[in-house]
């Protein structure tokens, strides 16, 4: 999601170069580039359209400060007002369950849940102190069962 966020405002980042001020024009071009971004990534339409909302109303007539360029303006604009949406800071994960406590990731493929998962096992471990199990449901991609021969065989 990052990625594709990334790539639609850097290219509206160079639009919106050499001007001195956000313009209401500027600002729905841009803020189009990064609905569609979030709606290819599966963000909730409400989501999005509270955000953008958002981000409307922060930049329009938003003067650019000394060092930033438009465009810069509206990315950290666009920055700040994700942050609010995920949250501005980390929460614990609470386990506080009878044993086993079951987390389950789910996302999109290519989205890093695997890759999380083994982070947040790695931690529960070492800083934790839990056991961890990792299983994968992955429908798509079924892991094989090996069995080796009998020795009849």
């Amino acid at each position: 999601m990052f990625e594709t966020l990334s790539k639609r405002l850097t290219d509206t980042v160079n639009r919106l170069r050499g001007r001195g001020r956000l313009s209401e024009e500027n600002i729905r071009e841009a803020l189009r580039e990064v609905r569609i971004a979030l709606l290819e990534a599966d963000v909730a339409l409400p989501v999005v359209q509270a955000l953008i909302e958002r981000v409307k109303g922060r930049a329009i007539g938003h003067e650019v400060m000394q060092s930033l360029t438009p465009g810069q303006t509206l990315v950290k604009i666009v920055h700040d007002e994700l942050v609010a949406v995920m949250g501005s800071r980390n929460e614990d994960l609470n386990l506080n369950a009878p044993a086993p406590a079951v987390v389950l990731m789910a996302g999109l493929q290519g989205s890093g849940k695997t890759t999380t998962t083994a982070k947040l096992a790695l931690l529960l471990r070492e800083r934790k102190g839990k056991k961890v199990m990792v299983v994968s449901c992955d429908v798509y991609r079924p892991c094989l069962l090996y069995t080796s021969p009998s020795p009849r065989d």
